[in-house]
């Protein structure tokens, strides 16, 4: 950022912290929200944006080398008439990214002078169009995609610190995407009654990055067909990272691979309650450890008086049945399953639980949780605490589900909302990248850890006016927000950045 433009930001910067500052108001006599006597007037001269971060994800993109790695490997098109492979799936990328959340909003894009000036594109494709592209998939093309992206992922990893690279935690899941259409290729009934798909995710937990997203059909077991996707990211991330872990629920417990995860990776699965396990745990284990509960944080100063819990209240009112957990112990043992050669950890977690209705006791109960993996170092209670943070991986399905809007179905084909799945997630890798690639670490660690409203919001709903000349598209920001100054800076080290 030169110090003219410096100069600019740090004067709209004090202009706003005065207007804001704190202040004994005297009594109004009315009210904050006063504007009247409003007028619209076209601007004859000038075309603005309201989403002017769009350009920095332009430069991400194209300094990444991810334009140039689509148009090289992937050959949708036989004929660039007019548009290459990287303008279908950027399109549809910006699209999420400025605020678009079915195909038809590209629509606003494409006739948005000021937006095709800012993209540098004399036009772009209609929705018609990128559904089109969207039925010309097949499962190999769609694999090539992915391993475009991952491919480019690898480059920006190797960028990072040592410290980065010391571990790998790899997540898996399924998630049911529901659909309320009846023509869509490849759509079934789901365990929960719901029709759909039902996508498998493998992700990195560090950096929240979907590895891998598979659809398959809505009444599939939530591990089916894992195993292949999981040895590839465990395969993509080997090259990169010291140390990998990866972490699934009771249906990922799949112990004929477990011989073979034992060699690449340590892993911690759950695994289901099944009778010769209740039995060992009742009987064979000696040593029961308590489980103390972690606060959330630490009180620095005094604790603040709770509210009134209204929720406890209505059922005790209503009389509902309630199971409360009075205590949790930890033990282990050793176990090994009949399809694997080796023996493997188990971590039991015992509940002993309260089961009342409204404020009647009505019985005591005791329940076993089973966790299985290769990991010997830690002590039970790590083990534990690392497989319930695997909960967070349900929070980026969320976001790729309704943040994103990635995990839909707005085709009528199987391959094409495949295709429409792992491409709309690109407008989350765009923004995992982003955090990634940042010059300040922990302002990257806050971006990858955004929810992506708030990410849009931040570095993309930027007003600017587009002047484009014969070298250059300016962009001419008329908004502020106290964020604006990681997005300058960016885009200086981006305009200077290339691979090694």
């Amino acid at each position: 950022m030169n110090k003219k433009t410096k100069k600019k930001l740090n004067k709209r910067k004090k202009k706003i912290e005065k207007r804001i500052e704190r202040k004994n108001w005297d009594d109004q006599s009315s009210p904050m929200f006063a504007g009247s006597n409003i007028h619209y007037d076209i601007d004859g001269r000038n075309n603005g944006i309201a989403c002017g971060g769009i350009g920095v994800i332009q430069m991400l993109a194209q300094k990444i080398g991810l334009t140039k790695e689509i148009d090289e490997n992937l050959h949708i098109l036989k004929r660039h008439l007019p548009y290459h492979d990287s303008d279908h799936i950027l399109n549809i990328a910006y699209n999420i990214l400025a605020g678009g959340t079915t195909l038809e909003d590209i629509d606003l894009q494409r006739n948005d002078d000021a937006f095709l000036n800012a993209i540098g594109a004399e036009i772009i494709p209609d929705p018609t169009t990128a559904g089109d592209f969207l039925r010309r998939f097949e499962k190999e093309d769609i694999i090539k995609l992915m391993d475009i992206k991952n491919k480019i992922r690898q480059r920006i990893w190797e960028q990072q610190s040592q410290n980065f690279k010391k571990e790998a935690v790899i997540n898996v899941d399924g998630t049911i995407c529901k659909t309320t259409g009846e023509c869509k290729e490849g759509m079934d009934i789901s365990y929960n009654g719901q029709w759909g798909y039902h996508p498998l995710v493998v992700s990195l937990a560090n950096t929240r990055e979907p590895l891998y997203i598979i659809n398959r059909s809505g009444n599939v077991a939530s591990h089916d067909d894992s195993a292949q996707w999981i040895d590839k990211a465990l395969e993509l991330v080997s090259g990169t990272f010291d140390k990998i872990y990866l972490r699934g629920d009771t249906d990922f417990s799949l112990t004929q691979n477990f011989d073979k995860w034992d060699k690449s990776c340590t892993f911690v699965f759950g695994i289901d309650a099944m009778p010769n396990l209740v039995k060992i745990a009742k009987n064979d284990i000696d040593h029961w450890e308590l489980l103390e509960k972690e606060e959330k944080y630490e009180v620095k100063t005094k604790p603040r008086k709770r509210p009134k819990n209204v929720k406890q209240d209505v059922v005790k009112k209503r009389n509902f049945k309630k199971v409360i957990t009075e205590s949790e112990h930890v033990g282990e043992f050793s176990y090994q399953p009949v399809k694997c050669d080796k023996a493997y950890r188990i971590v039991v977690l015992k509940k002993q639980l309260k089961v009342v209705k409204g404020t009647k006791h009505l019985s005591d109960d005791i329940r076993y949780f089973f966790y299985i993996g290769n990991d010997w170092k830690k002590v039970p209670e790590q083990i534990l605490k690392f497989y319930r943070k695997r909960a967070d991986h349900e929070n980026d399905i969320e976001q790729l589900k309704n943040g994103v809007k990635a995990l839909h179905s707005p085709s009528n084909t199987f391959f094409a909302n495949w295709a429409y799945m792992v491409i709309a997630a690109l407008a989350w890798d765009l923004k995992s990248w982003y955090g990634l690639m940042q010059p300040y670490r922990p302002v990257g660690v806050q971006i990858i850890r955004m929810e992506f409203k708030r990410f849009v919001n931040t570095f993309i709903n930027i007003p600017c006016i587009i002047i484009k000349t014969g070298r250059k598209i300016c962009y001419n920001i008329i908004g502020y927000n106290t964020r604006l100054k990681l997005l300058l800076n960016f885009a200086c080290k981006l305009r200077k950045f290339s691979f090694p």
